[in-house]
């Protein structure tokens, strides 16, 4: 299918956040947007600014080279009116900051959102099927994420468009998730070896992002499903073992040792994460039905992303 997204001017955008997710999308929507008639500006914090670590350096100089505007904010110390008072004057508003100010922020800056009167919203929605997990699922966080849904859905005045993206590919390899173990040679099945798991890249999520933002006619309401890939837990072992040339000991971590081990280690995110993403239901969905599958756009695949790695 022809891909029906064109540059366009559009009215002035405000990203909250200038991390992995954040510079992703920036990078893919500065040269959509050069030469329309508003501004681009990332919310970034003060510390960032004021006494910016190596990386955070690195990110101002791209940000200054695509023209984009950094403003410094206390996403964390603001009330709900101070953040609103800075969110007014833009048009469209894209969430790239997380949970770093600690439960509830997600919370704060929608209502923020819908306080100011931003006309269009993208939430920090880049995960899972919030609506198929609902609220209960023992993750605090999915319960914030299916309110934040909710809160949206209950008003007209701003239009939404969650944008639903899996797992983040980088995280299937995250040490401290303990998926995939390269030091000690295992990787770990999650509730079954045919349990399956969406996941997506940081760069495509700025790529779709970008592409859904500006396709016409717009998209408003609705929850976009995109993957780099699909796979299940099974096809993960495969795919780890052919990337790197070594054999990977295979462990499963059945949905009884999961619900165990977070009984034992209640205060442990990663044990909660672990279980959540053993339960299949709502951490996945066919690619085939996804926005970028349908509208021809490639995408990075496990395979591709981890051989990538292995350079």
């Amino acid at each position: 299918m022809e891909n029906n997204v064109h540059d366009v001017d559009v009215e002035n955008i405000l990203v909250l956040g200038a991390g992995e997710l954040g510079m992703a999308v920036l990078r893919q929507l500065a040269p959509r947007t050069a030469h329309a008639r508003s501004r681009l500006v990332v919310l970034v914090s003060p510390q960032s600014i004021s006494d910016p670590d190596p990386a955070q350096l690195q990110s101002a100089g791209v940000l200054r080279d695509l023209g984009v505007d950094m403003v410094a904010f206390d996403l964390a110390a603001c009330t709900e009116a101070e953040l609103a008072a800075q969110l007014r004057p833009f048009h469209t508003v894209i969430s790239c900051t997380g949970f770093v100010a600690g439960p509830g922020t997600q919370l704060k800056i929608t209502r923020a959102v819908l306080g100011a009167g931003v006309r269009r919203y993208f939430p920090w929605q880049f995960g899972v099927d919030y609506d198929v997990v609902g609220q209960g699922s023992g993750q605090p966080v999915f319960d914030e994420q299916y309110a934040v849904r909710a809160l949206l859905r209950a008003q007209t005045g701003t239009e939404w468009v969650i944008v639903s993206t899996g797992m983040f590919t980088s995280f299937l390899f995250e040490p401290g998730f303990g998926l995939v173990d390269m030091d000690a040679g295992i990787v770990r099945g999650l509730g079954s070896w045919s349990t399956q798991v969406t996941v997506t890249a940081p760069e495509d999520i700025g790529k779709l992002t970008t592409a859904i933002l500006l396709e016409t006619p717009r998209i408003a309401n609705q929850v976009v499903y995109v993957a780099s890939d699909t796979v299940s837990y099974g096809q993960l072992a495969d795919i780890v073992d052919a990337a790197t040339g070594r054999h990977f000991r295979r462990d499963l971590l059945t949905a009884g040792m999961l619900a165990a081990a977070c009984a034992e280690h209640p205060g442990d995110g990663m044990a909660r994460y672990r279980l959540a993403f053993g339960r299949g239901d709502g951490m996945w969905w066919d690619k085939g039905v996804t926005y970028n599958a349908q509208r021809g756009i490639p995408t990075t695949d496990v395979r591709t992303w981890l051989a990538s790695q292995q350079r």
